[in-house]
C-alpha cells in the first residue's frame, strides 16, 4: 500500500530540493537508551537507509548521500568495525537487486586504495551495475573524510601541472570542483543531521559552501520518511540567497 501523504509532505512544491545530503548520526545512543548492544544499533541504522532511499524515491529527490563510514571511523574498536563492515556487504548482497530494479544508480565517493579487497569489488559491482540507472542517484560517502578528499584533488591537480597538462591559472574553483570525489554532482541543498549534534564532522566541506543545515534531535534509527519530510520543509521555508541581498517585494 503506497504511503499516504502526511499534513506537511502536502505543503512540498515544486522547490524541492535537488540534493539531500545526510549524516547518519546515534546509532549507539539510540541502542543504549534500551539497553541494547551497539550493534543492534547499527543494525536498526540500516532499516532507517532502507526507509530512507524510499523516502527519497517516492519525493522525487534526485540525489541522495548518505554519510556511512568516515575515515576517522577506523579507530572505533576492532569488534564495532567488523560489525560495521559486515552490515555493508550484507546491506550490497541484499539490496543490490532492488535497487537495480528501481532504476537507483549508485555511487561510492571515499578512499577505496585502503579498503580490503572483497568490499572494494562489492562496491565496484554495484556502481558498475547501476551506472545507466535513471533514478534516484544514491551517494554512499564511505571511508570518506572531506579534508582527505580535498586534499586527493589538490594532489592531482598539482600533478597535472608538473606534467605540463595544466597551467597555474587553470585551476579555478569548477576545475577542482571536478576533480572531487563528487564531481559532475550537485552541490547539496541540504544537509541533514540526526542525534542533536551540530557540526559536520569532515563531510562534503567544499561542496556544502552554500547549503542549508537541518540538524535534529532524534537518532538515526528513527528516520524515515516524515522525518524527512518535516526536514524538507524546514529547508523550503528558507530564503537562499547565495550572497546576495533578499528579494524586494516591487508593490
Amino acid at each position: 500500500m503506497a504511503d499516504t501523504p502526511t499534513s506537511s509532505e502536502a505543503t512540498l512544491s515544486e522547490s524541492m530540493p535537488r540534493h539531500v545530503a545526510i549524516i547518519m548520526d546515534g546509532n549507539g545512543r539510540w541502542a543504549a537508551e534500551r539497553g541494547l548492544p551497539r550493534a543492534l544499533g547499527h543494525r536498526s541504522g540500516v532499516e532507517a537507509v532502507r526507509r530512507t532511499v524510499k523516502a527519497a524515491t517516492d519525493l522525487k529527490i534526485p540525489y541522495l548521500t548518505l554519510y556511512s563510514f568516515s575515515s576517522e571511523n577506523w579507530s572505533r574498536p576492532k569488534d564495532e568495525i567488523d560489525d560495521l563492515m559486515g552490515l555493508m556487504k550484507r546491506f550490497i548482497r541484499r539490496d543490490l537487486a532492488d535497487l537495480h530494479q528501481n532504476n537507483v544508480r549508485v555511487k561510492v565517493i571515499g578512499e577505496r586504495e585502503t579498503i580490503e579487497p572483497e568490499m572494494r569489488a562489492l562496491i565496484e559491482e554495484t556502481c558498475e551495475l547501476t551506472r545507466e540507472n535513471t533514478g534516484l542517484t544514491l551517494i554512499i560517502a564511505f571511508n570518506y573524510g572531506a579534508r582527505g578528499e580535498i586534499t586527493r584533488a589538490a594532489r592531482w591537480l598539482a600533478e597535472e601541472v608538473a606534467a605540463g597538462r595544466l597551467a597555474p591559472g587553470d585551476i579555478t574553483p569548477e576545475r577542482l570542483s571536478g576533480a572531487l570525489d563528487t564531481g559532475g554532482l550537485p552541490d547539496p541543498d541540504v544537509l541533514i543531521r540526526t542525534s542533536g549534534e551540530c557540526r559536520i564532522s569532515n563531510f562534503l566541506l567544499w561542496q556544502c559552501a552554500y547549503t542549508e543545515f537541518v540538524f535534529l534531535d532524534a537518532y538515526w534509527p528513527d528516520f524515515g520518511h516524515e522525518m524527512l519530510v518535516e526536514a524538507i520543509s524546514q529547508y523550503k521555508a528558507r530564503e537562499r540567497r547565495f550572497g546576495g541581498l533578499p528579494c524586494l517585494s516591487t508593490a
